[in-house]
């Protein structure tokens, strides 16, 4: 049967709109690479146990806003560690409750906000002070809080026992978080104080970078399976190695300390850090959670980020004052 003017025509536009053998081959390769990417990303975010790219954006974000406020201002540090002690304290408070630990919220991040200014501006005397008042404060809100519910109800509603561990949980809450990070606090007043804090902080942040790079690669020694099952002491190793070579660049150029020094600090802030990442998780274990929350994408929630900075900044307070005796001594010895 001949064919027809019309089909030779549809037959030239379907040879023109077919995709070239060349380009079929580009997108079966571009769709193969964006496969193994994929697969690759996958895999790193199962043993990570994080979006490991949500990850590094929101980490990016909170350090500019840490660098920023340290070498603009120091002060402008204030207001954004009262944000972080309030929401870490709202998380954990938060978390206690879901469990019946009636830790009350409202009071509790009055105390953090309050807490973070005095330290800063007032005596180390005048903080002690503040902080206890404040811890009673909380507990004493608790107390009236049950007694109302008494008056309401006609009868007894919560038990003594439960009173008293209301009581001992957020006594924990501020004793942990609040007093631990006011350390940050009273570091950043003293003298050269913004560059004690932005040493430590890259100190921490490199220990938890080395320690995840190395666990990531090599790790195959459990430090504490029970508490924490990714960490290795493999981890550990390279966390102290890539937090103590930062901490001698550190020493050498912005706090003006001799290298050796910086040998301490890593080592002491590889310890604390890990024993703050520790500590979260036994928290989490005993509240039966996985994050805090999950406020920030990727990273889970505020503690679960500073959990590491906590202990430490209390650790480079000490280390802060403990330079200048070992610089006398050193130079006796020398």
């Amino acid at each position: 049967m001949p064919t027809t003017s019309s089909e030779h025509e549809d037959g030239r536009d379907a040879q023109q709109g077919a995709t070239p053998p060349a380009s079929r081959s580009l997108e079966i390769e571009a769709a193969r690479i964006r496969r193994q990417v994929r697969r690759i990303n996958d895999q790193v975010n199962e043993r990570s146990g994080r979006n490991l790219l949500s990850a590094i954006g929101i980490a990016v974000v909170l350090i500019g806003a840490v660098l920023l406020s340290l070498l603009i201002d120091k002060r402008l540090f204030i207001p954004l560690g009262m944000a972080i002690a309030v929401l870490v304290v709202m998380e954990l408070t938060i978390a206690m409750r879901r469990v019946g630990r009636r830790v009350p919220r409202v009071p509790s991040a009055i105390v953090a906000l309050a807490t973070v200014p005095i330290a800063y501006f007032f005596p180390p005397s005048v903080f002690w002070v503040a902080f206890l008042a404040g811890v009673m404060f909380v507990v004493g809100w608790r107390l009236v809080e049950a007694g109302i519910h008494r008056l309401q109800r006609g009868h007894i509603v919560t038990s003594k026992r439960q009173l008293a561990i209301d009581a001992s949980s957020t006594a924990f809450v501020h004793f942990y978080v609040t007093f631990l990070s006011s350390f940050t606090v009273m570091l950043l007043s003293q003298p050269l104080g913004e560059f004690w804090v932005l040493s430590f902080i890259a100190v921490v942040v490199a220990v938890d970078t080395g320690a995840y790079a190395a666990g990531l690669q090599w790790g195959r020694t459990k430090l504490a399976p029970r508490i924490s099952p990714g960490k290795t002491w493999e981890g550990i190793a390279g966390g102290v190695v890539l937090g103590t070579l930062v901490a001698i660049a550190a020493c050498v150029l912005l706090l003006g300390l001799p290298w050796w020094f910086g040998i301490i600090m890593g080592v002491t802030l590889t310890v604390t850090g890990v024993c703050g990442d520790l500590t979260e998780s036994m928290i989490k274990r005993d509240l039966g959670v996985k994050d805090m929350s999950n406020w920030l994408p990727g990273h889970g929630g505020f503690f679960d980020r500073v959990d590491s900075m906590i202990p430490s900044g209390a650790m480079a307070f000490a280390l802060y004052f403990w330079s200048t005796p070992l610089m006398e001594f050193a130079q006796r010895l020398g």
